[in-house]
């Protein structure tokens, strides 16, 4: 969007949490011709609230992802600005936001980071506990028939992968879609001298969301100690919002939780590794391109590294059971050249492939067809 925002007339209007981050908001609103925000405090829900929340989904015909986006404040300030300005393209950021009612006769195209029912899907899979399992499937049949409502609703899809994309067009091969990647800003997350420390990784993202969190747990439990022996100095520097209990009672003096950062890009130099152990998601991960994009080496599942043009061995290295991802976590520790070979090869496809300027000329091409083919979109 600050792409776009560049060369064209863009408004936001977004849900933010009941306190936002002043500086960061001020920033935002320096980048768009409009900004309008509505809190919403389900975004921040603790424990118990979440809880509550997903009892209200469980006997509701809605998904736990509709129910916490579903706020008439959202609509009421949607429509204040719809009747000040005139649009010729309502970008709708994800498939929970379709539901809105949106002005009559602009096409509307949705931008999906994740196909977001089959991330649930996969999470059902490695869900042990019964009445969890059991919840999450109930979620997930109410998401794929929303999420797939919403493709039928819309002009248009940008997807991240051509996974992705294939994935839409098998359950709507009508559907007008592109591969918007997602991208870097190159300048800003730039390689810089190394000051990084040999024995630290990194993990960060949104720790509480499940895919993040189920990736931790599998490294704290499964991966951390098959390297406590050979590599007794090595530091994980956990950093991210939302950090649940599970992640907390693993903090100790090689396992340091920072929670939300106002900038990564400090931690970012000072780590020998970033670790993407994910076993579940979908789309594109954009931590793994804005390591690569610092040069940093990056050790990832297979499934973590789904969607992304990367090759296993030349710019990532890939594992997928504990003892292979704890051998190339030590290949990265104990070999400077090694991780100075992937860094830079890793830098060399961001450049290549995941500029941000390409994947908005690729969105700004989705638009023109969008408006060309004339079609708005009902709500989901």
């Amino acid at each position: 969007m600050k792409g776009l925002a560049a060369t064209h007339s863009v408004s936001l209007l977004s849900f933010v949490p009941p306190v936002p981050d002043a500086e960061a908001l001020a920033e935002v609103r320096g980048e768009y011709d409009e900004v309008a925000i509505v809190p919403n405090d389900r975004l921040a829900a603790g424990p118990t609230a979440k809880r509550a929340l997903q009892l209200h989904s469980l006997v509701s015909p809605r998904s736990f992802e509709r129910v916490v986006c579903q706020q008439r404040a959202f609509q009421i300030a949607l429509d204040r600005m719809v009747a000040r300005s005139r649009f010729d393209i309502v970008h709708v950021e994800g498939c929970s936001m379709a539901h809105y009612e949106f002005p009559e006769g602009v096409p509307v195209v949705l931008d999906e980071q994740n196909i977001e029912y089959d991330v649930l899907r996969r999470v059902v899979s490695v869900t042990r506990a019964l009445p969890r399992k059991l919840y999450n499937y109930l979620d997930y049949a109410k998401l794929k028939r929303e999420e797939e409502r919403a493709w039928r609703a819309v002009a248009a899809c940008a997807l991240t992968s051509s996974r992705d994309e294939d994935f839409v067009r098998r359950v709507l091969p009508g559907a007008r879609t592109a591969v918007v990647p997602n991208a870097v800003d190159l300048q800003r997350l730039a390689p810089t001298s190394d000051g990084a420390d040999r024995g630290s990784l990194l993990f960060f993202g949104e720790i509480g969301y499940y895919p993040n969190t189920d990736a931790l747990l599998f490294f704290l439990r499964d991966v951390l100690p098959r390297l406590r022996g050979s590599h007794p100095s090595m530091r994980l520097v956990i950093v991210g919002p939302s950090v649940p209990k599970a992640i907390q009672r693993y903090a100790s003096a090689d396992v340091i939780i920072t929670g939300a950062v106002t900038d990564v890009r400090p931690y970012l130099e000072a780590a020998r590794a970033v670790i993407v152990p994910l076993r579940v998601g979908g789309g594109t991960r954009l931590k793994i391109l804005e390591a690569m994009a610092m040069a940093k080496p990056v050790i990832s599942t297979r499934l973590g590294a789904e969607g992304l043009g990367v090759t296993g061995g030349r710019d990532i290295l890939l594992a997928d059971d504990p003892a292979s991802f704890a051998d190339q976590v030590r290949r990265v520790l104990d070999d400077t050249d090694l991780a100075a070979q992937l860094g830079s090869a890793a830098r060399r496809t961001v450049e290549t492939e995941y500029d941000w300027k390409t994947s908005v000329r690729k969105l700004e091409d989705l638009y023109e067809a969008a408006i060309v083919d004339g079609t708005s979109a009902r709500a989901a």
